[in-house]
């Protein structure tokens, strides 16, 4: 019953879809969840170990970070993010760019020696690419035409029927449904994906265009209103593509392979128009200066690209607030500037690292990934979770652990380098909860995917907080009606408490830091044992070992240029 319950529910919120201003407006008008002390157990848990309770380390500054957080204003971030379809250097990922810039100078970045902002610019490979209109349309045998799919402005929510990198087009063509079907100057509609194989094929045979319906597996929406089935795929293609191309939902190829029935022969017109243009890529860096290790940072970043609300405007705007936040508290003097400095950096994802460790002159010593942080769990299923630095859980799973959907990357037992964030991350993880009088969370091994990867490359520990499974990811119903703000400002309370608590590390934080320690310990090495595997015994036991060191050194001394690898 709770199951039918939920998804009349979802069922009621897709139909009816609150606008721009409703959703914002209804953020700022509802009031956040009361502050206390201790979450409610019927609301609250972890699925992962424990971690001790106290007043020190993320929880130092957790309750300004969630207090000062603004729901709505994030919300409104959000909400212009979410009017693009961002891809890097291209118009919508300009604006954003600018966008976040102002909010950030607003704030101070950039007009004191404490806050500092700058732009870097790097050559960006190939042309930016704008989507600016596309129109897909099924025309009958008797002259009706029905509308499949088009959009005509960059909020239009079929956007993404135009993969990344596809060209304009103006095509039509008699509908065939395989590839084995296709003559000269016919519309291929299939549910394979776009690949580079299927589309040599497809060109070699003489199509005109291609059209794809593929999903993921996890884009089925399990609720029972089966809304993956008007899901548009956002997908990419090669920038030498030979065809156009386009995505189309489920139901659409229903709908076309309903008009092929019984020897039809309709035709499918598509038209499309990009815009192409040749600029740098920016990268917006905005820094709050460390007082005692000035030379050293935590980096903080979120990727701009990518055309969904909660993927990734949800993130841009979290870490936006969470930048805002941190500068009103220092600047009001209600917390004291770290020891180390923090980085905030917005652009394009892994890109946007590499350009920070290439060109930043500053050392990090630790980054946070803010990738999908504000999904809606009662509309997208999504649960908030912490993405560990690979640890030896990566390298075999054992409860209470278990991997996404997204699945699991190798991982060596060479690649391990210990260290104690994972654990800050999930001191933060339940000290906010306790402030939000309640949530749901979980953590998972290392999957890889965003921006932690491109620091952890270089040994320097990183952590991912996201979102998932989420059925509207990657598609055209990712917008901004599952964006909770709610969501993000617990999400990004946590963000800035785990980097703020590495930044500004005291001796007073280290007794939390190791007893948190001991009790994941604990439970490690007890489901070792159940599982008879003294192989990840040793390596956990190791792990734990080097965490302590990485945990005393960060807390009693900064950390020493030898420990790490330079970037």
């Amino acid at each position: 019953m709770r199951k039918l319950a939920a998804g009349l529910a979802l069922l009621c919120a897709c139909r009816s879809e609150p606008s721009t201003d409703k959703l914002i407006e209804r953020s700022r008008r509802e009031p956040p969840p009361a502050a206390s002390t201790r979450p409610e157990p019927a609301r609250s848990w972890h699925r992962g170990p424990g971690v001790a309770a106290g007043a020190s380390g993320t929880a130092r500054f957790a309750s300004r970070l969630f207090s000062g957080f603004d729901a709505g204003r994030a919300l409104s971030t959000a909400a212009f993010a979410d009017g693009f379809h961002r891809e890097p250097g291209n118009e919508g990922f300009e604006a954003v760019i600018d966008h976040v810039r102002g909010g950030l100078e607003a704030a101070g970045f950039g007009a004191d020696d404490r806050l500092t902002l700058e732009v870097l610019e790097t050559p960006l490979r190939g042309p930016a690419w704008t989507p600016r209109r596309a129109r897909l349309a099924l025309q009958t045998e008797g002259g009706t035409e029905v509308v499949l799919h088009a959009f005509d402005e960059p909020a239009g929510r079929d956007r993404v029927m135009l993969p990344r990198n596809a060209p304009s087009a103006g095509v039509a063509g008699p509908i065939v449904l395989s590839i084995e079907e296709i003559a000269p100057g016919a519309v291929l509609a299939t549910g394979e994906e776009l690949s580079s194989g299927l589309l040599r094929r497809a060109h070699a045979a003489g199509a005109a265009a291609v059209l794809s319906a593929a999903l993921a597996p996890y884009n089925e929406d399990t609720s029972g209103a089966a809304r993956h089935l008007d899901a548009i795929a956002y997908r990419s293609v090669d920038r030498a593509c030979p065809l156009p191309v386009a995505q189309i939902s489920p139901r659409s190829l229903g709908r076309i392979r309903a008009a092929c029935g019984r020897g039809a022969r309709p035709r499918i017109a598509l038209e499309a128009e990009v815009g192409l243009a040749e600029r740098p890529l920016r990268t917006l860096v905005a820094t709050v200066r460390g007082t005692r290790f000035p030379e050293e940072c935590v980096v903080l970043a979120a990727h701009v690209q990518e055309p969904g609300a909660c993927d990734n405007a949800s993130g841009v705007a979290t870490l936006l607030e969470g930048a805002r936040t941190t500068a009103m508290l220092l600047l009001s003097g209600a917390v004291e500037p770290p020891a180390r400095s923090l980085v905030f950096l917005w652009g394009d994802e892994m890109a946007q690292s590499r350009v920070y460790l290439e060109h930043g002159r500053l050392r990090p010593i630790a980054a946070v990934a803010a990738d999908m942080t504000g999904q809606s769990r009662d509309l997208t299923g999504a649960l908030p979770l912490l993405e560990r630095a690979p640890d030896p859980g990566a390298v075999g799973v054992l409860p209470p652990d278990e991997h996404t959907s997204w699945g699991a990357s190798p991982v060596e037992t060479g690649e391990l380098a210990p260290s104690g964030l994972s654990l800050i991350a999930r001191e933060a993880l339940h000290d906010v909860a306790a402030l939000a009088g309640g949530w749901q969370t979980a953590e998972h091994p290392f999957e890889g995917g965003s921006d932690h990867v491109v620091f952890l490359r270089q040994r320097i520990p990183a952590v991912l907080f996201w979102h998932f499974t989420d059925f509207a990811y990657h598609t055209s119903l990712d917008r901004l009606e599952h964006v909770d703000p709610q969501e993000m400002r617990r999400t990004g309370a946590v963000i800035l408490a785990t980097a703020l608590a590495v930044a500004d590390a005291r001796p007073g934080d280290l007794a939390r830091h190791l007893e948190s320690l001991r009790i994941e310990q604990e439970l490690r090495l007890s489901a070792c044992a159940e599982a008879q595997r003294p192989d990840l015994d040793a390596l956990w036991r190791e792990w734990f070992q080097g965490a302590r060191m990485w945990l005393r050194d960060l807390c009693l001394h900064p950390p020493r240029p030898e420990t790490q690898e330079p970037p």
